[in-house]
């Protein structure tokens, strides 16, 4: 399986970065953009509005033309998760059998409840649905640094020609086939995170902060296990190594959005301070849905989506989590 020409459908920061990463693995990439004037732009200034202060690499063509998918290889859908669903809806007529579409949203669709793989297939019956989720900062990503992320699909081949065509020295692929523990990492860490800001915003303390991560990622855990997620994937770079990022400060746009609420202050839903989607705060109700669903305790994450649906207040939730009755740890 070669995968030479890759489209990278969004340009957002993600997508951007991605994009540029991709081209210095030597592929040719497409970077396509909804917004006419921001593909305007990128072709004339060849930075995106999105990413600015960063260079498209000369492999990256800015375009706002779907045809580019009818030359690529595999596809990358970098939509938020709840917009997922209709990209993926508008392209289905233009992509192959067989075509790898490779999700890097974090997200449970509302609504329906339906992971990202699970929303390509729907969708897109005769493509092959793959996951990419890890802890990657855009901003990193863009500059060349090292960063891990996981790689998913159901056939472990294609995860590995995925992997390897995406991959180079500073961005390591890890490949796997267990599609469902790499889409739970990258949504229930997002949740996770929001609560991690909350701590920080209130001044809890390290301490505090510390006990918060541990017990969420518990949460995790117990909810990847009930949805048939392996232990060992959950406690890679898609799970713990995703969620120590996005826990560690204000870079991460869930730990921005639970920072303001740990101050006492409330951006619109899903929406940081400085209006950057994070989108914690829309999988926050699905997940706990989903786990009561298995009879699965989330306390810290049943008590973010009760914060963002003001149905409660930050020290009312905290003295919840407090006094809760004492239990062996696990």
């Amino acid at each position: 399986m070669s995968f030479q020409r890759l489209a990278v459908l969004g340009a957002g920061a993600w997508g951007t970065a991605l994009a540029n990463t991709l081209a210095r693995a030597g592929r040719d990439v497409a970077l396509w953009a909804r917004d006419a004037d921001a593909v305007v732009a990128m072709q004339a200034t060849r930075e995106s509005p999105r990413l600015r202060g960063f260079r498209l690499a000369d492999a990256v063509t800015p375009t706002g033309d779907l045809a580019c998918i009818d030359e690529a290889d595999a596809l990358l859908l970098v939509a938020p998760a709840q917009d997922t669903r209709t990209l993926a809806q508008r392209i289905g007529a233009r992509v192959k059998v067989g075509m790898p579409v490779i999700a890097c949203a974090k997200g449970i669709e509302r609504g329906s409840g339906a992971f990202m793989s699970a929303v390509i297939a729907e969708t897109l019956p005769q493509a092959r649905p793959a996951i990419l989720s890890g802890p990657g900062f855009a901003e990193d990503v863009v500059r060349g640094l090292p960063t891990a992320v996981s790689l998913a699909a159901h056939d472990d081949a294609l995860a590995r020609a995925l992997a390897a065509a995406c991959g180079s020295a500073s961005f390591r692929p890890y490949h796997t086939d267990d599609v469902r523990g790499v889409e739970i990492g990258g949504a229930a860490k997002n949740v996770l995170a929001i609560a991690a800001g909350i701590v920080a915003g209130r001044r809890l303390g390290a301490s505090a902060a510390a006990a918060l991560t541990t017990r969420g990622f518990a949460e995790l855990i117990r909810f990847g296990r009930a949805y048939g997620a392996r232990p060992e994937t959950l406690m890679g770079l898609a799970g713990l190594g995703d969620l120590l990022l996005t826990s560690s400060g204000t870079q991460s746009r869930n730990f921005s959005l639970g920072f303001s609420l740990g101050e006492g202050r409330a951006p619109p839903l899903g929406s940081t301070a400085d209006d950057k989607l994070a989108e914690g705060a829309f999988t926050a109700p699905v997940l706990v849905a989903l786990a009561a669903e298995r009879g699965v305790e989330m306390p810290i994450a049943e008590a973010v989506a009760s914060l963002l649906d003001r149905d409660a207040d930050v020290d009312g939730v905290i003295a919840s989590l407090l006094t809760r009755p004492f239990r062996a740890e696990g």
